[in-house]
């Protein structure tokens, strides 16, 4: 039978590693949206894990709604071409949008969704990752709050999938190239 595990190289942060570093962030953003309207707006699919044990670790009062993008289709590289599948529901204008993502690449995906909400007249938009991957970087845009730089591996674990698999790791790990080149 074949394990999730077999296909990983490596693990690059643990299950423990990950509830600190998020228990880490959702205390700098507790400090830094303290008396603010704050509404964290997550990218399915890869960042509803991280969104879950984030919102978990704010000791404030926010709401959550989701957007569903894709610029990747079954690839590993993204194709640069953006698509709204799913929208918000609540509206930003006036809002603390926290926009959470589990992995900042290119760049693109994000810069065009942080567009998007700008011009709905959020009172401030911020980006939180979990993973920055600078190395990849098309876009002028930054994270206001990471987690950790990670190398120009494919990762996956946590959330993040190649070809909906692996998303159910409680870890992240560097997938085997055998596995998203054949």
């Amino acid at each position: 039978m074949q394990r999730m595990q077999d296909d990983i190289v490596d693990v690059l942060y643990s299950e423990e590693e990950l509830k600190t570093k998020v228990a880490e962030l959702g205390a700098r953003i507790t400090r830094d949206y303290e008396g603010k309207n704050l509404l964290l707006v997550a990218v399915l699919k890869g960042a509803v894990v991280f969104l879950t044990d984030l919102m978990r670790s704010i000791d404030l009062p926010a709401e959550i709604d989701f957007m569903v993008v894709s610029s990747y289709g079954t690839g590993v590289k993204s194709s640069g071409v953006v698509k709204i599948i799913k929208d918000l529901d609540t509206p930003v204008e006036g809002r603390d949008v926290l926009v959470v993502e589990d992995i900042l690449d290119s760049g693109l995906t994000l810069s065009y969704i942080k567009g998007i909400l700008q011009d709905r007249h959020p009172a401030s938009i911020r980006i939180v990752t979990l993973l920055d991957k600078p190395s990849r970087r098309k876009a002028a845009l930054y994270a206001d709050y990471s987690g950790y730089e990670v190398p120009d591996e494919f990762v996956v674990g946590y959330g993040l999938d190649y070809n909906e698999r692996y998303r159910n790791l409680p870890y992240i790990g560097i997938l085997k190239p055998e596995v998203y080149s054949s």
